[in-house]
């Protein structure tokens, strides 16, 4: 299985494998602050992140007494890692645990929801799936497909049905079935759509009102490639949505994940699990320590 560190291959190569030879060698200068935060800036930090990421630099420069530029390194990943929220466990402790998962078209949502099913299962916990996403049949499909393949049952509707009735029937065979974890699939169309919104508000309360203070999770998944634009998402579903976590997909194939460090910033969301390949174990819980490691230090 594939690991936080491995994963940040492409991201470590691109951008913040030049940060660690800019801090390589040779004093600290003017010009040394001025090509951080710019290296910052293009590996997805984000200004704002980044601005103050250098800024909380040049302080401890100031009151440690930094001058070279090896020992800043050594305060970057330390400044990295406070900027990163701290890991939190999923709320399962309950007789039907409800996970309801939310994202755009194409973020990787379906495949995460199988993986994390498939995770769950291996720790023990009785798992099924609610393709409430039926404005498309391809979304039935795939959650059908990705179901099979995580070995974690599905209840499913029709192309055009109520999201609601499927979630409705969803609550009522798990319940049947002795199934301690529902995992919830959303509709994915673009966040810029306010009936999306509006109809996942419609979902939660289906769910407040069949489980006790369910939905128990809210994870919004997040493609890693789509860095800042990324960033924009979240603050649109958690601006509609009572969000609880992120899901960062695709980690593998992306250059750009010092998106995180802006999730941590400017949303202040924890990141509950990152994808880290292909395979249906490529699925790490989410560690502050790996991350900063895995950005920051060579292979």
């Amino acid at each position: 299985m594939a690991g936080i560190f491995d994963s940040l291959r492409k991201t470590r190569n691109a951008v913040f494998g030049q940060i660690a030879a800019l801090l390589g060698t040779g004093d600290v200068t003017e010009q040394t602050w001025d090509d951080l935060e710019e290296l910052l800036i293009r590996g997805d930090v984000g200004v704002e992140t980044s601005t103050a990421l250098v800024q909380r630099l040049r302080q401890r420069a100031t009151d440690e007494g930094i001058f070279k530029a090896t020992v800043l390194q050594r305060a970057l990943e330390q400044e990295v890692l406070a900027l990163l929220p701290a890991p939190q466990p999923l709320s399962l402790d309950w007789p039907l645990a409800v996970i309801l998962i939310v994202g755009v078209n194409g973020s990787g949502k379906t495949t995460s929801i199988a993986k994390l099913a498939y995770r769950l299962s291996h720790e023990g916990r009785k798992v099924m799936l609610a393709a409430a996403d039926t404005f498309r049949a391809a979304a039935i499909d795939q959650l059908k497909i990705w179901g099979e393949r995580a070995g974690t049952p599905v209840v499913a509707g029709e192309e055009g049905g109520d999201p609601g009735a499927v979630v409705y029937e969803a609550i009522q065979q798990a319940r049947s079935q002795g199934m301690d974890t529902l995992i919830v699939d959303t509709a994915g169309r673009l966040h810029t759509q306010h009936n999306l919104m509006a109809e996942l508000e419609k979902l939660r309360r289906v769910l407040s009102t069949r489980v006790a203070w369910a939905p128990h999770e809210t994870l919004l998944v997040l493609d890693a490639a789509t860095g800042q634009n990324g960033l924009a998402q979240a603050k649109q579903f958690t601006r509609s949505v009572k969000v609880t976590g992120i899901i960062l997909a695709k980690l593998d194939g992306s250059a750009k994940g010092g998106m995180a460090l802006s999730i941590g910033n400017d949303l202040g969301l924890p990141i509950r699990f990152v994808g880290t390949g292909e395979k249906m174990g490529d699925f790490a819980p989410f560690d502050p320590q790996a991350f900063a490691e895995g950005l920051l230090r060579p292979a």
